[in-house]
């Protein structure tokens, strides 16, 4: 799967977090994993945490390949 930029949304969810569904499926995850009660399963965060960086990463460049300047000035005002 390769990011692509169709439309730059910058409303609802997006007025605040640049990319919500990794921050809140790390937070599903990081409840799942409270509830399970392992510690060991900690680790998973440790490796699914920096994956998604990454695509973060990768999909930001895109955006900013595709919408230069207003991607820049959203990405100011909005975190992660």
């Amino acid at each position: 799967m390769t990011p692509q930029a169709r439309a730059l949304v910058t409303r609802g969810v997006y007025s605040k977090i640049r990319n919500p569904i990794y921050v809140f499926s790390a937070l599903v995850l990081l409840g799942v994993l409270i509830a399970l009660r392992q510690r060991y399963a900690f680790l998973l965060l440790a490796v699914v945490i920096p994956i998604q960086i990454f695509r973060a990463h990768q999909e930001a460049k895109v955006l900013e390949g595709r919408f230069g300047d207003d991607y820049r000035k959203y990405r100011e005002g909005t975190w992660f």
